[in-house]
């Protein structure tokens, strides 16, 4: 087993092939600060570099998932948000978009378990998983037009493919939450059970039967089937949010 835990705020421990990867602000419901979304690529890097990992399995400690980015936060720190969003050329994406992405970039399928909140920026994180296993009583939302936002880390593109172009609108443009039971009816989530963390472990468990290397080429594949070229998308929602973040108060947030 290898554990590592970084600021606390994300950790991550491999056994037997499986990287338990938990967000640890329970205080917080697992909102995001800047340093979590540090925190989430370099975990990602360093999992894919280890052979020995056969699956993931993402979740949140405590009473949540995660209930999104911690907005407040970050704009006491514009300087921060600045560095964080220029994009890396040799990815295509900034800190905040690779943050749920670089886990689409492992070789090996991504599990979210998923229960509480699951908002904003949550969903988007749930959404850079292969698959999501949700407790019925879970409260997913596209919440960002609610603080004047788009959703602006991948979820523009992982949100379409997974629902559709009218649902994303529906879900997007509304930002009504939606439980665990209607996550699945919708295609936001793959399966609902009580016991969420149980299902993903079968999961990785029957995966983890079959040969890592057509696993690893299936998931490829099945993630090149999408027409449209991530980098246009992700370039879009860039510049949308750098327009809306710009015209913020940073002493006080739009909506509720």
């Amino acid at each position: 087993m290898t554990a590592l835990t970084l600021a606390g705020t994300v950790t991550y421990e491999v056994a037997e092939g499986v990287a338990r990867v938990r967000l640890a602000r329970p205080d917080k419901l697992n909102a995001l600060t800047l340093e979590m979304l540090d925190e989430l690529v370099a975990t990602a890097r360093a999992l894919r570099r280890d052979r020995s990992v056969r699956a993931v399995v993402l979740s949140g400690e405590g009473e949540a998932f995660c209930a999104g980015l911690d907005l407040r936060a970050a704009l006491r720190r514009p300087g921060g948000i600045a560095a964080r969003f220029v994009p890396r050329p040799w990815t295509g994406t900034n800190v905040f978009q690779e943050a749920c992405w670089a886990w689409r970039r492992l070789p090996v399928p991504v599990v979210a378990v998923v229960h509480g909140h699951c908002l904003g920026a949550g969903l988007q994180l749930a959404l850079g998983a292969d698959l999501r296993v949700t407790t019925p009583d879970a409260h997913w939302s596209v919440r960002e037009v609610r603080w004047g936002l788009v959703p602006d880390m991948g979820g523009t593109r992982t949100l379409t493919e997974v629902v559709g172009l009218d649902v994303a609108k529906d879900l997007t443009l509304t930002a009504r939450s939606v439980d665990g039971t209607e996550a699945v009816r919708l295609g936001l989530a793959t399966r609902v059970a009580v016991d969420a963390a149980a299902v993903a472990d079968e999961l990785v468990s029957q995966v983890g039967r079959h040969d890592p290397r057509a696993v690893a080429r299936a998931k490829r594949l099945l993630d090149a089937a999408v027409t449209a070229p991530a980098y246009l998308t992700l370039a879009r929602e860039r510049r949308t949010q750098l327009a809306l973040l710009a015209r913020l108060d940073r002493t006080g947030l739009p909506g509720r």
